[in-house]
């Protein structure tokens, strides 16, 4: 169980309760509107109804329960492995597959893929919606991922993704000329104030965030980069890429409102991953080519 507590400020004055707390979480109004007729919204430490109207001061505490774990069936799906063993694998996700399952997003999931491929091998630490997931991509993004098939190689994975000595190499095509053949973005990212399903640099609830960025190629209004994190922050890329006036071709949430369609989202391929083997104690590498849509867009836009 999780309490959000909300302040109202006097720009908010006046506000529908059930738009306040829209526009201040990152949950729907409607969702925000079942969270009151369950009665798991007090102002001032009383339930009020959806239609009252906040006052500059007013505590606003909404009580958000864990969702019911549900169980998923295997599916199955054709997987793109580089490498397994008993502990782990590392698999290369296609652009437009959702990691794990949730809402709209039930079935042929790379969790579904792997429930089938793996069967009980998986690791549980994350529960039943996330068996073996240890980091996530974007659905539009394609690129490796490891799974961890047993809960000791998941906490010794997790524990060096916290750590940060993780590789993670990504390959992107941003709009505009990127000036410097290379930089740093070290900029904090948070939730986005308006829009809740967004992120952004900021200073305001946020955590640090770092990315470098190194040109690979100068195309034809856009350019090839490759990114290296250090953090894993939720739409990092995207994010810091945006923040310095070269957001990624074909993102349709930090990009230009004319969306480059052909690219089926954002232009951006986890292209490799290192780590230390749990149990092996050595450090593996592996590297996948670009997806489809990334080599026909890339060729397109190539200088001749």
């Amino acid at each position: 169980m999780d309490n959000i507590i909300l302040t109202v400020s006097a720009e908010d004055n006046g506000k529908r309760l059930d738009a306040f707390v829209s526009s201040n979480t990152e949950y729907s109004r409607n969702s925000v509107q079942i969270f009151l007729e369950n009665g798991d919204v007090a102002v001032n430490g009383k339930p009020v109804v959806k239609s009252y109207k906040v006052k500059p001061g007013d505590t606003v505490e909404i009580t958000v329960h864990p969702p019911k774990e549900v169980s998923y069936e295997g599916e199955n799906i054709p997987l793109d492995i580089y490498y397994e063993d008993d502990d782990l694998l590392v698999v290369n996700k296609p652009k437009g597959m959702v990691v794990h399952p949730a809402n709209g997003n039930e079935s042929g999931t790379l969790v579904n893929a792997l429930l089938y491929h793996c069967k009980d091998s998986l690791s549980g630490i994350n529960g039943e919606i996330r068996p073996g997931i240890v980091h996530r991509i974007d659905k539009d993004t394609s690129g490796l991922l490891v799974v961890a098939k047993n809960d000791f190689a998941h906490e010794h994975l997790a524990r060096q993704f916290k750590e940060h000595s993780i590789t993670r190499v990504y390959n992107a095509i941003v709009y505009g000329n990127v000036k410097n053949d290379e930089g740093e973005i070290d900029a904090p990212i948070g939730r986005h104030k308006t829009d809740r399903k967004k992120f952004c640099v900021t200073n305001l609830n946020s955590k640090n965030a770092f990315t470098h960025y190194k040109v690979l190629e100068r195309l034809k209004g856009f350019t090839l980069i490759e990114a290296r994190l250090k953090t894993g922050r939720t739409h990092q890329i995207r994010v810091h890429m945006q923040s310095i006036g070269h957001p990624l071709a074909g993102d349709p949430v930090y990009g230009p409102k004319n969306v480059i369609s052909e690219l089926d989202g954002q232009a951006l391929h986890a292209g490799v991953i290192g780590f230390m083997h749990p149990v092996k104690n050595e450090y593996m590498e592996f590297s996948a080519p670009w997806c489809e849509q990334f080599t026909k867009f890339y060729n397109k836009t190539k200088l001749k």
